[in-house]
């Protein structure tokens, strides 16, 4: 196994980590999109964010 695909294997996040990663991109311009979808997609963004937040403050609380 070559170093490039140790490193790959290592940070493969999965279908739901990937998740994590898409709901940042932008969507297709070809692809219909709604208000409700976006609203959607919006808010998703602010709860991981606020999620993020949260651990990175619960281990600089535990730890320090």
């Amino acid at each position: 196994m070559s170093d490039n695909n140790k490193v790959k294997g290592f940070f493969n996040m999965g279908e739901f980590g990937n998740y994590f990663v898409r709901v940042f991109q932008k969507s297709d311009p070809n692809q219909k999109s709604n208000y409700n979808l976006r609203m959607m997609h919006g808010i998703n963004k602010i709860s991981i964010v606020v999620f993020l937040l949260a651990i990175i403050f619960w281990i600089v609380k535990r730890f320090i």
